[in-house]
């Protein structure tokens, strides 16, 4: 473009401003009204009890006190094989009708051999409430009063599921490899499994859940104080920095080499220590994937992959530091101004607390309004009937069915279980509502960050273009960028953040489509895309092969920072909850799964590293920016002085000129 004039009154671009894109600000706000009203909708219909609590084909609960059914707390599936239908994939239930019982049956009946025996008062309480035993099998099977058969089952979350045992490699009922469905006919056992499969698909992940819970419950206050530790640690990092960022600087490298290198030496150390113990050389694959990872840590394979890992991370690091050492010197007179500039506008370390409350605000309400949403639906019951009934397929009320005009139009008809649901124009539009509050959480989330990345700029930018640092600052900065971005930019971080949005959502849609999709076609698509990416990626890696900028490598740098943080804190959380840590042994809580808290720890741990040395990431690409702006307008005279100090001027000046010529000599 054209180059800057000089303006003697030039601080920064912060006058003559006017609001950008303000129709996408409009749509942001009639967008986040509708999200409102969505979420009102769903916390209006929905029960999030019934995530937790079963419910029978009526939708009322079992087991709640209070209730008819406050005596019996399991549910019971008419006919499970049902379970492996595509529906439950798709409803979240069973097409079966299901009712609230006492107990699981613990004997294998048929209705056609139970309904004259003495037998028959056990079955009745599997039959449907108020059934009184004065119709005929044929009409007792057809209008769904009583499941064709009793299965021995055993509870599992408060639902009764088959009783299914492996004997020498067979599976079996009992004695029995297969059953009678109570039609007459033998059907093999695996049938069940299958719909013990899908009915118990969601149940074994809740049951993880729980677990999970369990040890967060007696773990929380140690996780807290490793999440302290990160956070004492970056910021002693941090602060470090602004008066000694040199010799930090290097004293991060070589931290970070000897942590991997430590790595390194105690997976060979582990490595060793397994050879010859019994089980330590079966391999990852034949083990398949275990909850308790605990399994793993006994086996040679495990240490060996992580042994490479960490070598080859060990590896590009050294190769990298190598090829960067004179970037490195230019980075760290960055990391220096930097460090001015934060000391300047200290608050600003602090607003990535505001960035990560504004965003679990955002993950709350998405969550709380996808359970409600999720939990909307209700027992929809349908008009059945053999011959030729007009009404049949129209949804009834069973209560009222018998006293109901449709009942007199077809006598032969009955009002039975169809599915969950529901057909009210709310319930057609429920997956409509999922989708649009998945897209309104990543617009919300991506406009939050978009506004911290303009806020925190705003900021440093008022401390660069301060001739006379810091009398010519304002009084709140970050305050000060803040109003400013709200004020003028709402409408142009509404759209950059709208065009994420809805990426995002395609991608989950594809990524959604693409674990559906099985077979040929699936998989010409996988290599036609895989192609087509591989080569533009490719393409555009010789189109861009240059040396990294001053301003990469000092994000190199602190993310070696955010490893050495993370690496301590990580290595530190594995021995205590591990209980290798002598001193503190019997002071580590017993858990389920020992990763849960590691793996909350680490992933805390670089969170808090982040939210700070982002700040910093931040500020060095902002005073890279302004100072490329400054030597546009500016030529260093009295007249026309730099805002850059002369000390970090020439070491970027030296270093684009050093880059210039090495450009000249590749072409």
């Amino acid at each position: 473009g054209t180059p800057q004039k000089y303006d003697p009154t030039f601080k920064g671009p912060i006058y003559h401003r006017g609001c950008t894109d303000i129709i996408c600000c409009v749509f942001l706000l009639l967008a986040i009204v509708g999200y409102v009203a969505v979420g009102i909708i769903a916390w209006t219909h929905g029960d999030p009890r019934k995530v937790i609590y079963p419910t029978d084909s009526r939708g009322e609960f079992c087991g709640q006190k209070g209730t008819k059914n406050a005596n019996k707390p399991y549910l019971f599936y008419f006919n499970i094989v049902k379970c492996a239908s595509p529906l439950v994939l798709l409803e979240f239930q069973c097409p079966t009708p299901q009712i609230c019982v006492e107990k699981c049956p613990d004997r294998y009946l048929t209705y056609l051999n139970a309904h004259r025996s003495e037998d028959f008062e056990y079955y009745k309480q599997f039959c449907v409430p108020g059934f009184q035993g004065n119709k005929g099998v044929g009409e007792v099977l057809r209008d769904g009063d009583c499941p064709a058969v009793l299965i021995p089952s055993k509870p599992l979350a408060r639902r009764c599921f088959p009783a299914i045992h492996a004997h020498k490699g067979v599976l079996m009922v009992g004695n029995e490899t297969t059953y009678e469905d109570g039609h007459g006919s033998r059907k093999n056992i695996t049938e069940l499994v299958e719909g013990a499969k899908k009915a118990n698909g969601v149940l074994e992940a809740r049951q993880l859940a729980m677990r999970i819970f369990e040890d967060y419950t007696v773990s929380w206050y140690w996780i807290v104080i490793g999440l302290v530790i990160a956070m004492v640690m970056s910021l002693l990092f941090i602060v470090l920095l602004r008066f000694l960022a040199g010799i930090m600087v290097w004293v991060m490298i070589i931290m970070v080499i000897l942590v991997l290198g430590y790595g390194i030496f105690h997976c060979y150390m582990e490595y060793t220590r397994l050879r010859g113990e019994a089980g330590s050389d079966i391999s990852l694959v034949d083990l398949g994937f275990q909850t308790d990872l605990r399994v793993y840590l006994h086996l040679r394979q495990t240490w060996m992959a992580f042994m490479i890992i960490l070598s080859i991370l060990e590896a590009v690091i050294i190769l990298l530091l190598i090829f960067l050492r004179k970037r490195i010197l230019i980075a760290i007179a960055l990391i220096k101004e930097a460090s001015r500039a934060v000391g300047y506008v200290m608050c600003s370390l602090l607003y990535p607390l505001v960035t990560f409350l504004l965003l679990c605000l955002c993950i709350a309400y998405w969550a709380s309004t996808a359970v409600f949403l999720s939990t909307s639906n209700e027992a929809v019951y349908k008009i059945f009937d053999d011959g030729t009934c007009q009404v049949a397929g129209k949804t009834c009320n069973p209560e009222t069915f018998a006293s109901s005009n449709e009942s007199r139009l077809c006598p032969g008809a009955h009002c039975q279980f169809a599915f969950y649901g529901g057909e009210s124009g709310y319930h057609r539009a429920l997956l409509g509502l999922q989708i649009f509050n998945a897209f309104m959480f990543f617009w919300l989330a991506n406009f939050v960050l978009a506004l911290g990345q303009v806020t925190l700029p705003g900021a440093f930018a008022s401390y660069y273009w301060a001739l006379h640092k810091p009398d010519d600052l304002p009084a709140f900065p970050l305050f000060s960028a803040f109003g400013r971005a709200l004020r003028y930019h709402t409408g142009s971080l509404a759209f950059g953040a709208l065009i994420l949005a809805i990426v995002q959502i395609i991608r989950v849609m594809l990524e959604y489509l693409d674990q559906r999709l099985k077979g040929a076609a699936h998989q010409w698509l996988t290599r036609a895309s895989g192609r087509w990416g591989g080569g533009a990626g490719l393409r555009n890696i010789i189109r861009s092969g240059k040396a990294p900028s001053s301003d990469k490598v000092t994000d190199f740098l602190f993310l070696l920072g955010k490893l050495l943080i993370v690496g301590s804190v990580g290595i530190l959380a594995f021995f205590f909850f591990t209980h290798r840590i002598r001193i503190v042994q019997d002071t580590a809580p017993p858990l389920n799964y020992y990763w849960v808290p590691i793996l909350t720890v680490i992933i805390g741990s670089y969170l808090i590293a982040h939210g700070f040395f982002s700040v910093y990431g931040m500020c060095v690409d902002t005073l890279f920016l302004c100072f490329w702006k400054d030597l546009e307008r500016n030529d260093g005279s009295q007249e026309r002085p730099y805002f850059m100090s002369p000390e970090l001027r020439d070491i970027l000046l030296k270093g684009s000129a050093e880059e210039g010529k090495r450009a000249e000599v590749e072409e």
